[in-house]
């Protein structure tokens, strides 16, 4: 077997022996697993691919008898399928995995006639760091093509209706038959007409002119779940824009923002606090108010508390977005040194220093606040 090629049997995951039913199942389970559309891992591509090549070997009786014998060296480049994602087309078990991915359609033509799918939207909504935590109700408003009311999205005046398209005679598609030196072939273009609808509008709805559709503003309300991040997409479908001639809607995505904390940090469902405490907190030990996304809450500092010492608190931080609990808070602790201090700690700090047998800088002259002293005093 060349260098990098994994064994057929072994990307559907089953045995040598496996049965035609067994290996559409294995087939199945895996490309829905690793579709593009389903998967953002940075391998999936490649992985859906993989299980396409396998799957269209190990279905085909003749190929998978020469892949039996002779290994990938007697089926490579015996198909172009194997090279992209348009080669799922020729497969049985595509249509089914196409059907659970798009919800099913029509079977058994290449060309979806009628009209076109109306285009989506995005509409960006900023949040505040505490509703992207716990969760929002947003009303939205944004402007948007929408079916005519007149016509009800048919693109005819009323008590008029829409006509077969005279150039492709409803078909929505062109045929033109070539020949050449390999023999007639047939070119299959969509009409240019009614643009592959099959059907026109000679009697054009006065409030649309045609279209089927006019400029509204729309206003919805968008439930925010609990533990959304930055970035994050909400899909509304059927909120975007209505379609031409009465095709389907477009779908709306909402893009979340969020905006920053001026204490917490997340990370993920976690939350970071810097928590400054003076020397002798850190020294001593200390209990303290410290805030959460719940409200205010007692914090212990432990006594010997280095700087830069983090404490976790369990389940203080963000709720999960698709599971139950709450990840963690993490409390980071830094021991701050006072940039000016009275000559009552300055005295009690060398003293401290003395005890511990450890050098400091002699002082020079009087400080501040000695001076001060003696101006008042004089």
């Amino acid at each position: 077997m060349p260098t990098g090629q994994k064994d057929y049997y072994e990307v559907l995951g089953v045995e040598r022996n496996a049965s035609a039913a067994d290996l559409k199942k294995a087939y199945r389970r895996l490309a829905m697993e690793f579709h593009p559309d389903r998967n953002a891992a940075a391998d999936a591509p490649e992985r859906f691919k993989e299980v396409n090549r396998a799957y269209e070997v190990l279905s085909d009786p003749e190929k998978r008898a020469v892949y039996d014998r002779y290994g990938h060296a007697g089926v490579d480049g015996s198909s172009g399928g194997a090279q992209g994602f348009d080669g799922f087309s020729t497969f049985d078990g595509f249509g089914d995995i196409f059907d659970a991915f798009f919800g099913g359609g029509q079977r058994g033509s290449r060309r979806r006639r009628g009209p076109a799918r109306g285009a989506d939207l995005r509409y960006n909504l900023r949040l505040s760091f505490e509703e992207a935590v716990f969760g929002v109700d947003k009303e939205i408003e944004y402007p948007r093509f929408e079916r005519c009311g007149r016509c009800s999205g048919k693109g005819a005046e009323p008590g008029t209706d829409l006509s077969v398209c005279p150039d492709c005679n409803g078909a929505g598609e062109i045929r033109r038959a070539q020949q050449s030196i390999f023999g007639q072939f047939v070119n299959v273009t969509a009409c240019g007409r009614c643009q592959g609808e099959g059907r026109v509008v000679l009697n054009p709805c006065t409030a649309c002119h045609g279209t089927g559709r006019e400029k509204k503003n729309r206003k919805i309300s968008v439930k925010v779940p609990a533990g959304v991040d930055d970035g994050a997409q909400i899909r509304l479908s059927g909120e975007g824009e209505a379609a031409a001639h009465g095709g389907e809607p477009g779908n709306l995505y909402v893009v979340l923002s969020v905006a920053d904390h001026e204490r917490f940090q997340r990370m993920d469902d976690h939350i970071l606090l810097e928590f400054p405490v003076n020397i002798a907190q850190a020294a001593l030990g200390a209990r303290v108010t410290i805030p959460t996304l719940d409200g205010e809450t007692e914090f212990e500092v432990p006594a010997g508390t280095q700087s830069g010492e983090e404490f976790i608190l369990r389940g203080k931080g963000v709720p999960h977005l698709r599971a139950n609990g709450r990840g963690d808070m993490v409390v980071r602790v830094h021991a701050v040194v006072p940039e000016e201090l009275t000559p009552e700690q300055q005295t009690l700090l060398e003293q401290l220093a003395k005890t511990m047998g450890t050098p400091i800088l002699p002082r020079k002259g009087k400080g501040f606040f000695e001076r001060l002293r003696d101006a008042v005093a004089g």
